[in-house]
Parts: C-alpha cells; structure tokens; sequence
C-alpha cells in the first residue's frame, strides 16, 4: 500500500521504531569504537540521547508532525549525550524547523527537511570530518533530495534513502584512515544507519520489531566492520554511579534538611505570556532554593527545593498550566539513606506505588532509568550561597580521588561521568543553574562531552565560558591556572594557556587484536595513549606505563603527575614512582589516588620551557 502522507502519530510511530532498533544494537555499535579501549560509547550515548527524546514524544503526542517534532527535538536537545547524540539532536532540530506548523509531511517536505537537518547539524560542529555520521546524513539527505519527485511513497522513498546511508557508511572507511586502519566503519554513521532502519521497516511494515518477534527481514545490510564480519561481542559498558558519602549523611540531621520538599515540573506557557524569569526566581527564592528554571518557547522546566510546595505551585500557576509533577520528601530520603533495611522492609513492593509508567506515561526502560540516574549526579561542591558570587565552576569528573582534587582547587560543582556515561546537555545545564554566580566556568574533562558543554552555554542563563579540556589531567592543569579575582577573559586565557602547556597520557586495557600507528596490540594487553595517540603495548599496567612515560618526558626535568585508578596496584605506583626516580632524577613526580575506573593511570607531564 502506497504511504502519500505522514502525520505526526504515524511520524512518531515511526521514530520510536527507529529507536527501538537502536537500542537493539547499541552494544554493537560500541564495539565499533576505534581505539581498542573499554570505553566505546557511541551506542549508548545514541541510545540514551534517543530515549530522552523519545519519552517526550510519549509524554506529548500529538497528531500534527510539526508539533511532534518540536517536541523530539527539545527532549533530544536536553539529553543529548556525547559527540553523537549531540549530532544527532541536531538532525532532528534541524528537521523540526523546516516542518513546523505542518500538521502532515509529503516525500518533497520529508526530504527537504532531512537536508535541513543535516545542515544544522554541519553548523553546531566547529569543524566536521569527514567519514563521521555527519557524511553518512549528508549523502542520504542528497540523495533523498533528488529522487523526491521520483516517487510518492514515503516507504519506497525512505528504503532508497537508507540504502544510501548504509552504502555511505560502508565507504567511510576509505574518507578516514583510522576506520580502514582499525577496520571498522564509523560508529555514528552506522547507529543512524540502524535508525533509518527502524523507519522502514515500521513504513513497510506498520509496527516495530521486537526482541521476542521474528527478525528483521531478510535483505537488510548492516555493516559492522570495514570487512563485513561483526566484531567480537564488547565487554558490557561500565556506567559510573553517583557516590553517595554516606559518612558525611550520618552526620547530618534529618530535621536539619531546611528545604524538605525537591519539586520538579513544567510550566506550559500560553500564546500571549507574561512570564518572567527574573521575577519567578524572586518569589522561588523567598522560601526555596537549589532553583534551577530552563525556559525553552512555551515550556518553562522547573526545579526546586522548598518548605512551602503551595507557594511554589501557587506562584508557577500565574504564568501558567502546570504538568508533570514530581515532589519528593527529601527527609523521608534522608532517613532512607540513614536506614536502608528498614525503609526497604517497610515499602515492599509499594517503593513505586504508581509504577514508573502509571506516574509517567512512560513504559518502564532500563536506558530511561540510567538516563535519570545521571540527571542526579550533579553534586555542588559548597552550601547554596545566597549572594552571588562572581565566578563558579562546574568540572565534569570520575573517581572520588578526582573529585576531591577539583574541590581543594576551587570546584563549585562536580559532574559525575566518565568515558562510559557522558553527561547529557541537561546535566550541565541544571548544574551551570545550580551555582550562585554571574559567570560560570565549564571543564567537560573529555572530548566527547565537548559538544554538550558548548549547547549547554547556548541554554543557559547567564554568561558561560566553555574551556576545551579533553581529559581530567588538562582539567588540573587549568584549574591551577585559575584565579577569582581576575576577569574572565583573562582566566580564559590563562586557562587555555595552561592546558596546552601539558601532556596527556593515559593507561588502558585494549579490548580487542589490531594494529595502530606500526604498534601491534593483542587484546588484554595494556596500552599506553599519549593525547590521541597509542604509544606503547605491553603485558602489564607498568610496563605500558614506563612505555608512555619514556615518550612523555623529552628532557627528563619535567613535573609529572600520576592519578592512579582502578587496577593500579599500590606496588605497581611505588615501583612506577621509584623507576621514575632512577631514570629521570631531575623530574619532580606527584602522586594521587584518582579513582577512575577503567584507566590504572591518567598521567599530566608540564611540558618544559
């Protein structure tokens, strides 16, 4: 049967197929990650990035396509995680304003729409490479564009218009070496690939396909690997949790919490509103704090920590309908926390009265919940303060040993999220609000998570400066260059300065056999990466250490820091610490328990003079 038109039930039907299929093979796509490390989380960046989306769309149906994609876009904009989800956010931003205020779509508005997408998309990256996801979008949206008025039907239409994503994808390893080198295809270009996927076949085939129902049909192309054989199955992907210092929660009175009630929910603004931020946060403020207020058209998100839940209502009903509420007793979680047997005893099975999709609206998914987990790991380093200050940081970082080091040097505000599980744009957008001051720094401490810090600035309320550190090293090194009483286009400075004065080192343990920069690496082996560069492989945490230290000390008289992590013996450090002694006498070492999983070493080298 011919599909002419799409309005937006059927559009989102649609895109929940395609996110289902991502789903499906997320860890696939991790595995699809070029350096041979434990950290490949292109899949579950999309995934979580598509959930966050998806949710949105469930909350909010709505027959016309263009409202419903304005509402993907603003779930996908506020949870995009990593490079990839952000990229992929913007497709669809891009998407939802060439269909706004249309109530159906045709193959020529489809198409061109897909063409606006990925031009946004090309736009929110300072500079694309080629051989990524944002090809693979390009090629096919081309390619939709001049076949549109070859067809009516929006099925045949989008089976051609994958077909040439898929085919795209399978050339990206010759636009970039490193794919054909490691012999993979890109990552993100194969998770769109898979979302295309789901498209057609829920076109062709009117539902979505399940895990428990029959595969995919036959005559589907994926394309794991540049050889066309699937990659190894990835160890699972480790998802650091929020630490919770439960000594320091002993410590605290229940009656002692000032603010009991956290309250979450949105305003959903009329036509003609006279809503004001400035104003709202004054009366929030006058019996609250921890408020957080994310203005996006006609929604307002809010988030507060009040005595008074009322006033709070009372004073967000004069700008208008409120929905989606979520009001918690933080002393009934203090207690809790204090007594976890007898809480959990005493509620049973009643722990979610509601259920998470009675409550919701939402089936019960276990990305969803991993996505609201990481919304939580915002933790302020210092109590609220109520006069603002002039500056505030906010450091993303993994490891309690890390977290710690940021504080003593100046941290107001420490995101939890490593390799593994990328903050969303919402997690630093909520933290950047959290912080009483005009003007707030953000470290993102790994390039993945650069994209998000960058559309978090775009968001936020006040000024933002987003310093480009790619690890927790480079992360130091600014914050030792930072100094509150100077401006912050002086700062800025000095922190740029600061971070291109150090190397970057770090020890993995490789996950897979291949071949990198004439290194042969066997998988278990421990490898040495110098910023991007894999410089040594060896059979043990120390060995690969003394390979990635001899490349990183050129003279021998530099200053060296070691944070040692997870799989970092503490014989291996002292043996690290007093080879680095013997052979570089003049370099002066410093050494401290990071934490980070997954990485026995993070290495800071100051580069001489």
């Amino acid at each position: 049967m011919t599909t002419r038109l799409l309005n937006g039930s059927e559009w989102s039907a649609m895109v929940l197929a395609g996110a289902e299929r991502l789903s499906q093979q997320a860890e696939l796509i991790n595995a699809l990650n070029v350096f041979p490390v434990p950290d490949g989380d292109t899949g579950t960046n999309m995934n979580l990035t598509m959930t966050a989306g998806v949710a949105e769309l469930k909350n909010k149906p709505s027959q016309e396509i263009g409202r419903a994609a304005e509402v993907l876009s603003k779930g996908l904009l506020m949870g995009a995680r990593g490079n990839s989800g952000v990229i992929l956010s913007q497709l669809f931003r891009g998407f939802a304003r060439a269909v706004a205020g249309q109530r159906e779509i045709t193959v020529p508005l489809f198409a061109a729409a897909l063409r606006q997408g990925v031009d946004t998309a090309y736009k929110a990256v300072v500079k694309p490479v080629e051989g990524t996801i944002l090809t693979v979008a390009r090629e096919a949206a081309r390619h939709g564009e001049s076949i549109a008025r070859r067809t009516e039907d929006i099925a045949e239409w989008m089976g051609e218009v994958h077909d040439k994503a898929a085919e795209t994808l399978a050339r990206t390893p010759d636009m970039l070496p490193v794919l054909k080198q490691v012999g993979v295809v890109d990552s993100g270009g194969q998770g769109l690939v898979f979302i295309y996927e789901g498209f057609v076949h829920f076109l062709m085939n009117g539902r979505t396909q399940g895990a428990a129902t029959a595969p995919y049909a036959d005559g589907w192309t994926t394309y794991p690997s540049a050889s066309g054989t699937a990659p190894a199955a990835p160890a699972p992907v480790s998802k650091p949790a929020v630490s919770q210092a439960s000594s320091a929660q002993a410590r605290l009175a229940t009656e002692s919490i000032q603010f009991p009630y956290d309250m979450e929910f949105f305003i959903r603004l009329p036509g003609r509103s006279a809503y004001s931020e400035a104003s709202f946060r004054k009366a929030l403020e006058r019996d609250g704090d921890s408020i957080i207020l994310i203005a996006d058209d006609d929604i307002v998100k809010v988030h507060v920590h009040s005595r008074r839940p009322g006033d709070v209502l009372n004073a967000a009903l004069a700008y208008g309908e409120l929905t989606n509420f979520h009001i918690l007793n933080m002393r009934d979680q203090h207690r809790d926390l204090l007594h976890p047997a007898a809480s959990a005893e005493a509620a049973g099975e009643a722990a979610d009265p509601m259920g998470h999709e009675a409550a919701s609206g939402i089936p019960d998914m276990p990305e969803l919940r991993a996505a609201e987990a990481a919304t939580q790991a915002v933790e302020p380093a210092h109590p609220v303060a109520y006069e603002m200050a002039d500056f505030g940081v906010v450091a993303v970082s993994v490891g309690e040993g890390n977290d710690e080091l940021f504080r003593s040097l100046g941290v107001d505000a420490i995101i939890s999220g490593g390799q593994s599980m990328n903050p969303s744009t919402e997690d630093l957008v909520q933290a950047i609000s959290s912080l009483a001051a005009d003007h707030i720094f953000v470290l993102p401490n790994n390039a993945n998570i650069l994209l998000a810090a960058k559309q978090a600035q775009e968001l936020a309320d006040r000024p933002v400066t987003v310093v480009p550190t790619r690890s927790i090293p480079q992360g130091l090194a600014a914050m030792l260059a930072f100094q509150e009483e100077q401006p912050a286009a002086v700062n800025e400075d000095r922190m740029l300065r600061a971070i291109e004065r150090v190397l970057t080192g770090s020890v993995t343990r490789a996950v897979r056999d291949t071949v990198m920069d004439g290194i042969d690496i066997r998988g278990g082996d421990y490898i040495g990466i110098l910023d991007k560069q894999i410089v040594a492989s060896e059979p043990t945490v120390p060995a690969a250490a003394k390979g990635l230290l001899a490349r990183m000390l050129a003279s021998g008289d530099e200053t060296v820091m070691l944070l040692s992590g997870e799989g970092a013996g503490d014989g291996d450090t002292a043996g690290l610490i007093a080879w680095l002694g013997e052979t570089y006498p003049d370099a002066e070492v410093e050494q401290h328990e990071g934490g980070q999983n997954l990485y026995p070493y993070l290495i800071m080298v100051e580069k001489s003079d």
